[in-house]
C-alpha cells in the first residue's frame, strides 16, 4: 500500500503516469541529455503496472511517426523521447503532423541539466547563443501544452500536461532536465488517475434540449463522420447510431469504414463533387438536416472546397464543444454529445431510410493472368482478397487515393495521413499500429517514392516480429506529382533500388519477397501472403509510371484548372 511519504524518481512517475493514460509504449532514441531518463522511465516500478515498453527507432522522425500510428490505431496516447535540441528538431514534422490531425503524441525531451539551462552554458546541441528555450518555443506552435520540469512543480506539471493531451487529443511537451530525470518525488499523486475533461452539465442539457427542437418537423438525418471520432474512441456509439431508422452515415477521407461499409445505411465516402456517386454526394450536400460529427474540413476531406452543404447551417458535434447553426455550446464533449444524437434521434420516430447502394470498385472484365498491371486492375484484385479486420495503411497520394475507393471489410481501418500528408509517414506508422493491435495484420500500400524517405524502419517492423503485407508500388519516381506539373523535369525521378534486396538487409529473416508485374504474379503473391499469415510479404508491384486510380485523376484534374496560388501539395 502506498504511504504519504514514499517517493519515486521523476522519470518513474511520468512513466507510471504514461501508462495509467494507456501510453504503453515509448518510441525514440537515446542521446547523452536523455540517458538518466530512460534509465528511470524503463525501470521497475510497482506504480507502473506492466510498465513502459521502449521501442527503438532508426531516426526522431520515424519515431515520432511510428508514435502517431500507435496512438491512432490503439486510440489512445504514445509518447516519443528525444534529446535535447538534434534530437527533438529531427521529431517536430512528426509531432506537427499529429497537431494537424488530432493525434495525443507526448514529445519528451532529455535536457541539459537545470543548472546549465539557467546559466546559459554553451552547450553542444545548442545555437551556442546561451538560450536554450529556442526549441520549447519551437514546439509551442505544435503542442497544446508544453512544461520544462523542476523538482518542485514536476508532478503537478506532468498531470496538468497529460491532462491536455487526453482532453484536447492533441500532442503536448515534457521537457526533462537530466537532474529532474532522477529527483525523487511524492509517489501519492499516482493514486488519483489522469482523466479527460467531461462536458459542463448544464450545456449538455441544454444542448439536448436545442437539439430536439431541431430535429422536430424532419424526416431524416444525414451523418457526416470525420476523424475526430477515432480520436476519441467511439466508433461503436457511431455503428449503433446507424441502426436507428432514418439514419444515414457518410465519412470523410480520414475516416473511412467507421462504420461497416455494407451496412445499409453507410453512403461510402464523402469528397465533395468527386463522392464516388452523385446520390451519395447528393444525400449529404442536399441534406435537410446535416449533422457532422467529429469532421475535419480543408480542401482534401472536400473535394478541394466543392462541397455544396453549408456547414454554418448544419449540427455540429466537434471534440470539446456542440453547435446548432450559429448557437454553440462549450464545454460539450463529443463522446457525450454522441449519446445525446442518439436518444434524440431514437426519439424522433424517424420512418426506416432508404438504402443507397455504393458500388465496389470494378474493371471493364476480369483481367487474364498475362495482362500487364495498371492501377485499375492492381485496386480490383486488392479489393477481392483484402481478409477482414485489417489495418490498411496507405501512403499519401497514389497509394492513399486509391485505397479511398476500397470497401473495406469489416471491422477494418484505413491509416493514412490525409491532412499533413507527409511522405513516408507509413511504414514508421504501421510499426506503431502494428505495436497497438498486434491481432491485426497490417497490409501496407506505398510507393517507392515515399518509401525510400523511411525504409529503415522496416529493420523494426521485423524485428518486433510483425508480419505485414507490404505492396511497394514501384512506378518510377513521384508519379502523384507529375499528375500535377512537369511529368518530365528531373525532380520528379528517384534513384532505381533493388527492392528485392531491401528486407534482408533490413534483418527480415522471414519475409517471402515477390515481384507482381502482371495481374497473375500479384493474384500469386497475395495467395502466398493469406498461406503465410505469420511470415511479413514484401511484393514489388511494377506499375506504369504514368497511370493513377481514378480518385486521384480527378483531383489531380482539378487542381491543373485551379490558380497556381490554391495548389497544394497531395504527397
Amino acid at each position: 500500500m502506498m504511504t504519504n511519504d514514499e517517493t519515486i524518481s521523476v522519470g518513474q512517475y511520468l512513466a507510471a503516469r504514461l501508462v495509467q493514460c494507456g501510453g504503453s509504449h515509448a518510441f525514440g532514441i537515446p542521446g547523452d541529455f536523455t540517458l538518466s531518463l530512460l534509465d528511470e522511465l524503463l525501470s521497475v516500478n510497482e506504480h507502473s503496472d506492466d510498465g513502459l515498453t521502449w521501442i527503438g527507432s532508426s531516426n526522431e522522425l520515424n519515431a515520432a511517426y511510428a508514435a502517431d500510428g500507435f496512438a491512432r490505431v490503439g486510440r489512445t496516447i504514445a509518447s516519443v523521447v528525444t534529446t535535447y535540441g538534434v534530437g527533438e528538431l529531427s521529431a517536430i514534422n512528426g509531432i506537427a503532423g499529429a497537431f494537424a490531425e488530432d493525434v495525443p503524441v507526448i514529445s519528451i525531451v532529455g535536457m541539459p541539466a537545470t543548472g546549465a539551462l539557467g546559466s546559459g552554458a554553451l552547450l553542444h546541441h545548442s545555437l551556442l547563443d546561451g538560450d536554450h528555450e529556442h526549441f520549447v518555443r519551437a514546439f509551442r506552435e505544435v503542442t497544446a501544452a508544453q512544461a520544462v520540469l523542476t523538482a518542485e512543480t514536476a508532478t503537478a506539471e506532468i498531470d496538468r500536461v497529460l491532462a491536455i493531451a487526453l482532453t484536447s487529443s492533441k500532442p503536448v511537451y515534457l521537457g526533462v532536465p537530466t537532474d529532474v530525470a532522477v529527483a525523487r518525488v511524492s509517489a501519492a499523486g499516482l493514486a488519483e488517475p489522469i482523466r479527460a475533461r467531461g462536458s459542463e452539465p448544464g450545456a449538455l442539457a441544454a444542448f439536448e434540449r436545442a437539439l430536439g427542437q431541431r430535429f422536430a418537423g424532419e424526416v431524416a438525418v444525414t451523418v457526416l463522420a470525420g476523424p475526430r471520432i477515432h480520436r476519441r474512441g467511439v466508433e461503436g456509439r457511431v455503428a449503433a447510431l446507424a441502426d436507428l431508422p432514418g439514419v444515414r452515415i457518410a465519412s470523410q477521407v480520414g475516416s473511412k469504414a467507421v462504420i461497416d461499409e455494407d451496412h445499409p445505411a453507410s453512403l461510402g465516402t464523402y469528397m465533395g463533387a468527386i463522392t464516388q456517386t452523385e446520390r451519395a454526394r447528393s444525400a449529404v450536400d442536399e441534406a435537410d438536416l446535416l449533422v457532422m460529427v467529429g469532421t475535419v474540413v480543408s480542401d482534401f476531406t472536400t473535394g478541394f472546397f466543392t462541397q455544396a452543404f453549408d456547414p454554418t447551417a448544419a449540427v455540429e458535434l466537434a471534440l470539446d464543444h456542440a453547435r446548432i447553426g450559429y448557437a454553440v455550446y462549450p464545454e460539450v464533449r463529443l463522446d457525450d454529445a454522441l449519446e445525446v444524437l442518439a436518444r434524440v434521434t431514437a426519439a424522433a420516430g424517424f420512418a426506416p431510410a432508404e438504402a443507397i447502394d455504393v458500388p465496389d470498385l470494378a474493371v471493364p472484365a476480369p483481367a487474364a493472368d498475362e495482362s500487364p498491371l495498371d492501377h485499375a486492375i492492381f485496386w480490383h484484385e486488392l479489393q477481392g482478397w483484402l481478409p477482414r479486420e485489417t489495418t490498411v495503411v496507405a501512403e499519401a497520394g497514389t497509394s492513399f487515393y486509391g485505397a479511398l475507393d476500397l470497401r473495406l471489410p469489416e471491422r477494418s481501418d484505413l491509416l493514412g495521413q490525409p491532412v499533413w500528408s507527409s511522405i513516408g509517414y507509413t511504414i514508421p506508422a504501421m510499426l506503431g499500429a502494428g505495436l497497438a493491435r498486434r491481432d491485426r495484420r497490417p497490409v501496407l500500400i506505398i510507393g517507392d517514392g515515399a518509401a525510400q524517405l523511411t525504409v529503415q524502419e522496416l529493420g523494426q517492423v521485423f524485428h518486433h516480429g510483425l508480419a505485414p503485407v507490404i505492396l511497394l508500388i514501384d512506378n518510377a519516381g513521384y508519379t502523384v506529382e507529375r499528375m500535377i506539373q512537369s511529368p518530365e523535369a528531373v525532380y520528379q525521378d528517384i534513384v532505381p533500388w533493388n527492392w528485392r534486396l531491401i528486407p534482408a538487409a533490413l534483418g527480415g529473416a522471414r519475409v517471402r519477397v515477390l515481384d507482381a508485374m502482371t495481374a497473375g504474379e500479384l493474384r500469386s503473391a497475395l495467395e502466398a501472403a493469406s498461406s503465410a499469415p505469420d511470415d511479413a510479404v514484401f511484393v514489388r508491384v511494377q506499375l506504369p509510371r504514368d497511370d493513377a486510380p481514378r480518385l486521384l485523376v480527378e483531383l489531380t484534374q482539378r487542381l491543373a484548372t485551379r490558380p497556381t496560388e490554391s495548389v497544394k501539395e497531395l504527397a
